[in-house]
């Protein structure tokens, strides 16, 4: 009675394992929310841990210095994302971004964690240069239609409301063990570049 009492309960806890195991259609573009394809470019953004993160490190980052430094990265970053996606949208092919894309984990997480009080200029640069990157890369990945376009419209409010609620998050922060915290997070932020770029060098 015990073994077939056993039997039952390891035939019952497999059988669930086992649906997961089951292959899933993969989608290398744009998912459907059902919702439109505004929320559908939201969606995608705030899926995508690679888009995420760094701006999520650019956000505090320029909170970390400042308020005026939040706002200019609050404005720069979506337009530089959607101009960067416009541009993807035209282009027929790009390379392999998976080496870069770390690279801005590496150097977004260091300033981070360095606690860098960048001027206003150099914040401004780096924010433009990486929304237009990241933005070129989203572009191509999306494909051309007539919804990306739009899409791409709602993964730059997506990035826009990222930068303003993560800025906001830390721009009054004064206590010296909140800023120790998020430069931490920071320093997790390019280890886990470090790690994507080794990943990178080995896939190839």
């Amino acid at each position: 009675m015990k073994i077939r009492g056993s039997s039952r309960l390891a035939a019952c806890a497999i059988a669930p394992s086992a649906l997961l195991l089951l292959p899933a259609p993969a989608r290398a573009h744009l998912n459907s929310t059902g919702m439109g394809p505004v929320y559908d470019g939201a969606a995608h953004f705030l899926t995508s841990v690679d888009d995420l993160v760094p701006v999520l490190a650019v956000a505090l980052l320029a909170g970390l210095c400042g308020p005026g430094h939040g706002r200019r990265a609050l404005f720069v970053l979506p337009l530089a994302w959607l101009l960067g996606g416009f541009a993807g949208l035209a282009a027929s092919a790009a390379n392999d971004g998976a080496a870069a894309a770390s690279m801005w984990f590496v150097l977004l997480g260091g300033l981070l964690a360095a606690d860098a009080k960048l001027p206003l200029g150099v914040l401004t640069f780096v924010a433009a240069l990486f929304g237009l990157h990241h933005g070129y890369l989203n572009g191509v990945g999306l494909g051309a239609s007539p919804t990306t376009v739009v899409a791409l419209l709602g993964l730059s409010f997506a990035v826009f409301a990222s930068v303003a609620l993560a800025a906001a998050s830390v721009v009054g922060l004064r206590a010296e063990w909140a800023r120790i915290a998020v430069r931490v997070l920071g320093s997790w932020i390019a280890a886990c570049g470090i790690l994507l770029f080794g990943w990178a060098m080995r896939v190839r």
